[in-house]
């Protein structure tokens, strides 16, 4: 999710450095390293230095139009975990995205080789992603679709470019539209193997006939697809029928809380908890996609029967302004505190501190749905009851009465009814999470998402070079 932080930090030395100089770094390994360690020696505060030995397992290309843009960014950052969580398994990864306004062109985030390419001048006019992601701002600004052809051209040259001039060993496409087709082409060109992730966004929204085909065929030409839940795996095989699909859920962390985090939560609570309670978090892009509108309806409802409730709003999005202006009009601005951007290391607390975390998904105007949901793996992660909407891929993890409770979409009294049901059996609430942990730590952890994406790769190495690569 998308918590709002919609200014850059301030610019270390380094990432000027990088910025700036864009220095050839095409021709391989060696370079790669050189560059990396006078930019550590220089500025060793600033960079954090990945291993530069050859990876065991190989290189990957990794190309996203969703990444962080600067260390503590609010774009979603599991395209980035990942990517860590793959170089800790042996694999060197190199990530691909479209630049933005205060960005560095090239850094080393979290120690992923990060790079950024340019589509339009001046930078400023880069907003077709980030900021809600790509498909929230095209319907938000018609006028950003001007922009997709350059953005597909750029992306195809950028991506190609880097397959000829470097050695990996498989390209990794998020999302169908555009990196799955701009990475088709750029694979069937190079002849390097093709893998495509859908996360589920742009199969669901991204319809009619001409970006259907574009989808089906990206899909057809490529050498694995991976998908994120049975909804998503259902709509890729109506898609393109007869396909191989690979179900791989992104991962999220399920290390227990250390003592910040716990102490932190501690403080959290003592602060907004209000009496009995009960205390209501919701959190991610303020869209309405994101049911959070239900959700503030849900507390006007709740206020007559549980009038010490209390919600936390942590994200921002192009639909603050109207849901701020929405709990005034329902005079229930005491009852509901919008927090704005959170530090991604911070949720985790803020989410532990709740007696109910709240995900009221709804089916978007361009037909989006929730094809898995991170937050509500988060939330179940440390321990925190769930409420989500019966929709799309949450019901993977989310099973009602089992793991979490689900209510239909646009339900405020379905919402109502459901927390007063937990904190009325509060015993009831604790078999809940204690399930939904159990669920989490088996199925969702960011380990075992690693892991598996981890062996379809190799295996895909295997069949397309059966020889060992010298």
């Amino acid at each position: 999710m998308e918590y709002g932080y919609p200014y850059p930090p301030r610019r270390t030395a380094c990432t000027w450095h990088c910025a700036r100089r864009e220095p050839d770094i095409e021709s391989g390994w060696a370079q790669r390293d050189e560059l990396l360690s006078r930019l550590a020696m220089e500025h060793p505060t600033a960079v954090a230095r990945p291993e530069t030995t050859r990876p065991v397992q190989g290189r990957i290309l990794c190309v996203t139009s969703n990444f962080p843009r600067w260390e503590g960014d609010s774009t979603t950052p599991f395209v980035l975990h990942l990517s860590r969580d793959l170089q800790a398994l042996g694999w060197q990864v190199d990530v691909l995205a479209p630049h933005a306004l205060g960005a560095a062109r090239m850094e080393v985030l979290a120690g992923v080789r990060t790079e950024r390419f340019p589509y339009a001048w001046p930078s400023a006019a880069q907003t077709v992603c980030y900021q809600g992601g790509a498909l929230v701002n095209l319907r938000k600004r018609p006028a950003e679709k001007l922009k997709l052809p350059v953005l597909l051209g750029a992306e195809f040259v950028a991506t190609f470019r880097r397959l000829l001039t470097r050695h990996y060993d498989v390209l990794h496409s998020h999302w169908i539209l555009p990196q799955g087709f701009t990475g088709m082409v750029a694979s069937c060109l190079s002849g390097v193997p093709h893998v495509i992730t859908a996360h589920g966004g742009d199969l669901f929204a991204l319809r009619g006939r001409v970006m259907s085909a574009l989808k089906r065929m990206s899909l057809i030409r490529s050498d694995a697809i991976t998908v994120n839940s049975s909804f998503t795996e259902e709509a890729v095989r109506g898609l393109a029928p007869g396909l191989e699909v690979h179900r791989i859920p992104m991962g999220v962390d399920v290390a227990p809380l250390n003592a910040k985090a716990k102490g932190m939560a501690n403080s959290l609570r003592m602060q907004y908890r209000r009496g009995q309670g009960p205390l209501l978090v919701s959190v991610g892009r303020i869209v309405e996609e994101k049911g959070v509108e239900d959700v503030i309806r849900a507390v006007d409802i709740l206020r007559h029967r549980h009038p010490e409730v209390f919600l936390l709003v942590i994200g921002e999005g192009q639909d603050r302004p109207a849901m701020e202006k929405l709990a005034r009009e329902l005079r229930i601005g005491k009852y509901v505190s919008f927090l704005g951007w959170v530090h991604p290391e911070e949720v985790r607390a803020h989410m532990a501190a709740a007696d109910v975390f709240i995900g009221a998904s709804r089916t978007g105007p361009d037909g989006w749905v929730e094809a898995q949901g991170l937050t509500f793996l988060e939330a179940m992660a440390v321990g925190t009851p769930v409420v989500a909407s019966r929709l799309g891929g949450i019901v993977d993890s989310v099973k009602d009465r089992v793991t979490g409770l689900l209510v239909d979409e646009r339900s405020p009294d379905q919402i109502a009814g459901a927390v007063a049901c937990l904190a009325d059996n509060p015993e009831f609430g604790r078999q809940l999470a204690a399930e939904a942990e159990r669920e989490v730590h088996s199925r969702f952890s960011r380990e075992a998402s690693a892991q598996a994406f981890s062996e379809l790769f190799a295996t895909l190495i295997r069949e397309r070079q059966p020889a060992e690569r010298p």
